[in-house]
């Protein structure tokens, strides 16, 4: 049995290539691209402009690669959670070619949420199967780590949702540190900003990481999406004892890095800051923040913590909440609370565990 390529995840210069091997002219290749991205087809024989003969060739070593859900769930606000079944690969940085190859794929699930709101659809993606990160507040980091997403199941996410057509803006902040596979990432990205393939605005795209470098730097270097860093307390000490990454990358070396850019303009950079009661929520963690992004042209997002099990915290009061932000905000720092969607499904921030709800 020939175990056949998939062609989802590949870039405007790849499918030419392809078109070419196969002895098909090299436009071929942009009219595949067309097909995959903007028209969203699941077979070949729906790709009307390319000749039958041609899709026969492609059929015999290829296949579009659209992997539909396997479970949907529906909050009561509207927001919904899909569950993606994945072969994904420990290795990091495979491109796309690789990662087909690779012997190591292991089966995993992911999930993707898409959150309405008023006119706005945006969809939150994975990027990797669980999380290495090992953040204690965090179901899929306390997980474990499973695999790396290849670009064509980052893609998938976009294309299989049954919103797909509504889709107006994304978050890179479902499953995994979208840095710690950023290779695919980023060819996922290319693939939502070209003319040839969504054609989305960078601004419509944002990445959330915990600071992992030097990938933050190549990803401010080679795009213009938003980015959002998950600070959650400004004190190295404690910021450690919740997050191990601030002993690698400490969030002193990632906000020193940040002001090397402009972020005045069509880009912008905010900080993710989830709140625990009586742990990270008093005037002294705001005034903290105040003298480490001092000058520094960013917004504070705070998050509710969502309870998981076996985590001794708990969520600060609205009233302790409100205070924080009002302390930031008179420090000029833009500071919002962030509305909570999806709780009661487990699609909230940092309850993402790719289980069928059978097993959540």
């Amino acid at each position: 049995m020939v175990l056949k390529k998939r062609l989802l995840g590949k870039n405007l210069e790849e499918l030419k290539q392809i078109a070419l091997s196969l002895g098909m002219p090299a436009f071929a290749g942009r009219q595949l691209a067309e097909w995959l991205y903007q028209k969203k087809v699941k077979s070949f024989d729906d790709m009307t402009n390319i000749s039958k003969v041609g899709r026969e060739k492609l059929s015999r070593q290829y296949e579009v690669g659209r992997v539909e859900f396997s479970d949907c769930q529906k909050s009561v606000d509207g927001t919904r959670k899909y569950l993606f079944p994945v072969a994904c690969t420990h290795k990091k940085g495979l491109n796309a070619v690789e990662s087909e190859t690779e012997g190591n794929l292991e089966c995993s699930s992911i999930e993707a949420v898409m959150i309405p709101d008023d006119g706005r659809r945006t969809l939150c993606v994975s990027s990797q199967a669980g999380c290495k990160m090992g953040c204690k507040f965090c179901m899929t980091g306390r997980q474990g780590f499973h695999g790396q997403l290849s670009a064509g199941d980052i893609i998938n996410q976009f294309l299989s949702v049954e919103e797909s057509d509504e889709l107006t803006n994304t978050v890179f902040m479902g499953m995994g540190e979208p840095l710690d596979n950023y290779e695919n990432v980023k060819r996922a990205i290319e693939i939502l900003t070209a003319s040839w393939g969504f054609a989305w605005s960078p601004k419509r795209i944002t990445l959330s990481t915990i600071g992992v470098m030097p990938e933050l730097k190549r990803y401010l270097e080679e795009t213009r999406c938003h980015l959002a860093v998950s600070m959650h307390n400004p004190f190295p000490e404690e910021r450690l004892a919740l997050m191990p990454v601030q002993k690698v990358h400490p969030i002193q070396n990632v906000v020193a890095l940040l002001r090397q850019y402009d972020f005045s303009g069509q880009r912008r950079v905010s900080f993710e800051y989830t709140m625990f009661d009586g742990v990270n929520d008093d005037k002294m963690h705001a005034d903290a923040i105040r003298r480490l992004v001092d000058g520094l042209d960013c917004r504070f997002n705070l998050i509710r913590f969502h309870k998981i099990p076996d985590f001794p915290y708990g969520t600060s009061q609205e009233v302790k909440m409100e205070m924080f932000q009002d302390r930031l905000s008179r420090a000029g720092i833009t500071t919002t609370i962030r509305a909570s969607r999806g709780e009661d499904i487990f699609a909230a921030c940092g309850m993402l565990a790719g289980k069928h709800k059978e097993e959540a």
